[in-house]
């Protein structure tokens, strides 16, 4: 006789049931797979299938907490001296950048699915990091949830909207949710057109919808990151845009709307043309979502923090540790 498992859609919600009731059994009542096998009448094989189906979808939701003091006495440590819910992701020091930036991406897509729910306006900004992100996503079924571009994404040499769209639609794709992109440039030519461009309906539909927003995702960009930040790599920023935020000691930006160190915005003539909400809007947001790997961004984070942009922080240990030895 065909296993119900093996006969059953993987969507279907008989299968679902059946992942749960194994998963609650193996992992809650430490049963055996041969004895959970013997309750669903099914093979051992296939009490395997439905584990792993359990936590792929998200039904399983497993934690490896440390029993070394390091990581917890971090996070404690950065939410005692930045006021924010700190989350440092083991990493060995001998791993390259990108080793990093991809052990941080799936800890923050992890944590990312506790704090999506439904009915939720939840604003992206695109990069490198949010693109990593978006690759690890666990599904988890919520609904009415908009997945909303936080800035532009145009320059002289793209309109930027594939790039842009690729990372929203893994966002919405694995929620369920809908994308609402924002076509305009990352940066106008004049902020007079900027402000005209802000008069439109179209635009002001998506300017409002970041007002709603439950919940933000994004990293800081650097443009002395030993990863190059979308923003400075992709052809946004011209040799005199270079030399105008170094004079103006810039340190980063939070979706194309630059900070100094001490975390101010004010009187840097870029931010004049820049698509990106401005930080009271990002700071009215309940939960603020800000991914950084690699030490070579904590200038970046630095300035991010001193702004009160981020209530919730994902970082590499070496980069954790970056920012509780130097002075605050």
């Amino acid at each position: 006789m065909m296993d119900t498992a093996e006969r059953d859609d993987p969507d279907d919600a008989r299968t679902m049931q059946r992942a749960l009731t194994a998963a609650h059994l193996y992992y809650v009542q430490n049963r055996t797979m041969e004895a959970i096998a013997a309750e669903l009448g099914t093979s051992r094989s296939t009490v395997s299938r439905l584990l792993a189906l359990a936590r792929a979808t998200g039904i399983v939701d497993i934690r490896i907490r440390s029993p070394f003091e390091a990581p917890q006495r971090l996070e404690e440590r950065i939410a005692e001296r930045f006021d924010v819910t700190a989350h440092v992701v083991p990493a060995p020091d001998d791993a390259n950048d990108v080793e990093r930036l991809e052990r941080v991406a799936a800890a923050a897509a992890h944590l990312l699915g506790e704090l999506v729910g439904s009915d939720m306006t939840i604003g992206v900004a695109w990069g490198a990091t949010t693109a990593a992100m978006s690759r690890r996503l666990v599904p988890k079924a919520v609904h009415g949830t908009a997945f909303v571009q936080l800035n532009g994404s145009g320059n002289t040499r793209t309109t930027g909207l594939l790039y842009a769209s690729e990372i929203l639609s893994r966002f919405a794709g694995a929620y369920g949710g809908s994308v609402q992109q924002f076509p305009v440039p990352a940066f106008f030519d004049d902020p007079r057109t900027k402000l005209a461009m802000w008069r439109e309906r179209s635009t002001r539909r998506i300017l409002a919808l970041q007002e709603t927003m439950d919940l933000v995702v994004f990293s800081t960009g650097s443009a002395d990151s030993r990863l190059p930040s979308h923003v400075y790599s992709g052809g946004y920023l011209e040799p005199p845009d270079l030399e105008s935020l170094a004079a103006e000691r810039v340190v980063g930006d939070v979706a194309t709307v630059f900070f100094r160190a001490d975390g101010s915005s004010d009187r840097i003539a870029l931010n004049d043309r820049a698509t990106g909400p401005h930080f009271d809007v990002l700071r009215r947001v309940e939960r603020r979502l800000c991914v950084v790997s690699g030490v070579s961004k904590l200038d970046s984070l630095r300035g991010a923090l001193a702004a009160r942009l981020a209530t919730d922080i994902v970082v590499d240990e070496a980069t954790a540790r970056g920012l509780v030895d130097e002075p605050a």
